[in-house]
């Protein structure tokens, strides 16, 4: 893992797009998750001024802490965390740079507006090139549609709602609602159209570019008609309800609407392919009746991804095989890139989390089938990048014919913990992946004085309040670890942990887990209060067993009392911590906890985990405690025991990883 500080970035001029040292190998920036909002946009219909700042004199247009806390990126302050990490590649003068979907905001008008400001001003001062793909937040939905956000932080501290004509709250003309276009949602033609630039049209200096849709190759290839045939209108593709149209169309398939299609194929420099997979599938809906806006007419794409795009784009999975084909016979690096990731995403945990919370939590509903991930790797791709679960993971698998498909999960700068990945091909079979942390992000705290405000209405008004000591943050990593600490407590804790584990972790700490997984006691679950523990602890059951957690923890050389350092709330935010950090979150857990941890998952390690049961409240507290602590405490070492996440060694032709860190989980 690389950090990085920045001082000041001197300007580089005179280079040409992709100029580098001879010497020197290529190098690709990732950046997915962006989430760009333009916190100084400027709306021209002077809907909204914005919150003037007595400090920086700027007018502030963004989210409310209250909204970000809740959401599993930030919101506001990926502006400075974009600008800085593009810094950081100027100074490494690394000049190709991918962000693989969910680069806006929702798509919205004013937040492209600012993205293609910011494109643009690196490509022609500092000669970056930028290859985007469209992720399930840029266009919501196919098509452009009215829309809005209910949560901006308005001029009293207060939420504002701001919407675009068209919208529900501008229809009615509810009070206090500002309509404005600035907030309308774009679709594949305004989106693509507006960030042409960036990958979805061909460039003169490109040595090659196509789509699924283009009828030369490189034998014929020329700039004008790859142009010519890169228009919107001819990339378009037919989805139904039940599956994929046109050549593969059945009798029964119904509900049937053509929609642009984002993938093509770039070979910015010599020797290297670039394949970006446009993996959004928006199904059709059944009641869409015709009428009102077109995008009502589909679902959004967040839970689809690769488990739906052999159904419904069979045909741009088939471009991807003949990609994959005709790179390996001409010598080609393939480096494929999409928003979504091609391989289970929790370090093999899927089940075992599935088991502990339940089916349907913890966004297990996104993650690629295992047969699906083995289809992928039969098309011949060898190396993915992928985004959308903010996660830093490495997976690898190897389909039943032999083939092997490496997916790397590149963090996000909107969460935590804020990075990127950086892939160098030091020869023609290996790539080093670095992980660069955003540790110090210039100005990542200059809407704190909006936030003092928010929270002191909150306050006064007698609402919920979030924890102000976020503000003290003193970097933009730390920022991010305070954003998970307080999404573990307001939304993963209440929405995805079941009520009675839950409630049970909030109550304890490292100490009375250990005791309780020692008891010999026939108190049941339902019987569970901090006054029935504050009773049991005094029970000779209790000090029997604490005598046993003493000797054990003592024959591990550990010291029981040290367990009461940390709480169940502490263990379930590490949970986080390295499901969605990987290696990156070690520095945030203290090694002492960490072997804590291992002492845990060893001496759990014999108790079976069982499906969450409909008659809980009968079992006993140590049985419920033993079978859910081994669970909880299985996964976590699932998480430390993953594939390299860090900084590694690729061979892309074998899928084996080499680590690069000194360091190791234990």
């Amino acid at each position: 893992m690389k950090t990085l500080c920045f001082g000041f970035v001197f300007a580089l001029f005179g280079l040409p797009a992709l100029a580098t040292p001879a010497s020197a190998p290529q190098q690709i920036a990732f950046l997915p998750d962006v989430h760009f909002h333009d916190v100084y946009a400027n709306f021209p219909d002077g809907s909204f001024k914005g919150l003037q700042s007595q400090t920086t004199g700027k007018a502030a247009t963004i989210r409310t802490m209250a909204a970000q806390l809740q959401s599993t990126r930030l919101f506001n302050e990926n502006y400075f965390a974009l600008r800085a990490a593009l810094d950081d590649l100027v100074r490494r003068n690394v000049k190709l740079v991918v962000l693989p979907g969910d680069f806006s905001d929702d798509g919205q008008t004013a937040h492209i507006r600012g993205l293609k400001q910011i494109l643009q001003h690196y490509s022609s001062t500092h000669g970056l090139k930028f290859l985007l793909t469209l992720g399930n937040h840029d266009p919501v939905r196919p098509y452009a549609q009215s829309a809005g956000k209910p949560d901006y932080l308005g001029p009293d501290g207060r939420p504002l709602a701001i919407y675009s004509p068209g919208s529900e709250p501008c229809v009615g003309k509810e009070k206090s609602v500002v309509c404005t276009e600035e907030v309308k949602e774009l679709g594949y033609a305004e989106l693509m159209t507006e960030l042409s630039d960036f990958g979805f049209y061909p460039k003169a200096d490109d040595l090659y570019w196509e789509t699924p849709f283009s009828n030369y190759d490189q034998s014929n290839y020329h700039y004008s008609q790859a142009l010519a045939q890169s228009d919107l209108t001819k990339r378009q593709l037919e989805i139904c309800l039940q599956g994929a149209g046109g050549a593969f169309k059945k009798p029964h398939h119904s509900h049937c609407q053509f929609i642009a299609d984002a993938s093509y194929l770039v070979e910015p420099v010599q020797g290297l392919w670039l394949l970006a997979i446009d993996a959004n599938v928006y199904k059709p809906k059944a009641n869409y009746q015709g009428k009102g806006q077109e995008a009502a007419a589909f679902e959004g794409s967040g839970n689809a991804g690769y488990n739906a795009m052999f159904d419904y784009k069979p045909a741009v999975m088939q471009w991807v095989k003949h990609v994959a084909k005709r790179a390996k016979a001409q010598g080609k690096t393939l480096i494929t890139f999409s928003h979504y990731p091609m391989i289970e995403f929790y370090q093999g945990q899927t089940e075992q989390i599935a088991t502990l919370l339940g089916e349907q939590r913890g966004q297990l509903s996104r993650s690629p089938q295992q047969q699906i991930s083995h289809q992928l790797a039969d098309l011949g791709v060898q190396l993915h990048i992928g985004g959308h679960m903010h996660l830093n993971n490495t997976a690898v698998v190897k389909s039943n014919s032999g083939n092997s498909l490496v997916n790397i999960q590149a963090p996000s700068l909107a969460a935590y913990v804020p990075a990127y990945k950086l892939l160098t091909l030091t020869s023609k079979e290996h790539i080093k992946v670095q992980t660069i942390v955003l540790e110090q992000v210039p100005g990542f705290d200059q809407l704190f004085e909006h936030y003092q405000k928010e929270w002191q209405q909150l306050k006064q008004d007698k609402q919920p309040l979030w924890d102000a000591s976020i503000l003290q943050s003193k970097n933009y990593r730390d920022f991010a670890n305070g954003h998970l600490r307080e999404l573990t407590r307001l939304r993963f804790l209440p929405k995805d942990w079941p009520d009675e584990l839950r409630q049970l972790l909030l109550g304890l700490n490292g100490e009375q887990m250990l005791v309780l997984s020692e008891l010999d006691s026939s108190v049941t679950l339902k019987e569970f209060s901090p006054a029935m523990l504050q009773q049991l602890s005094q029970s000779p059951e209790w000090q029997q067993a604490r005598q046993k957690a003493t000797t054990k923890a003592a024959t591990a050389g550990l010291k029981l009392e040290d367990f009461t350092h940390w709480t169940g709330f502490d263990l379930v935010l590490d949970f986080y911590r390295l499901q969605n950090a990987g290696e990156l979150a070690l520095a945030d857990i203290s090694a002492q906890r960490l072997q804590h941890y291992g002492f845990f998952t060893a001496l759990l390690q014999n108790v079976a985990t069982k499906p969450q049961a409909q008659n809980w409240q009968n079992w006993t507290l140590p049985q419920y405690c033993q079978s859910k602590f081994s669970g909880l405490f299985q996964i976590i070492h699932g998480f430390l025991q993953g594939q390299p996440n860090g900084d590694f060694m690729l061979n892309i032709q074998t899928g084996e990883l080499t680590s690069l860190n000194n360091t190791q989980a234990p």
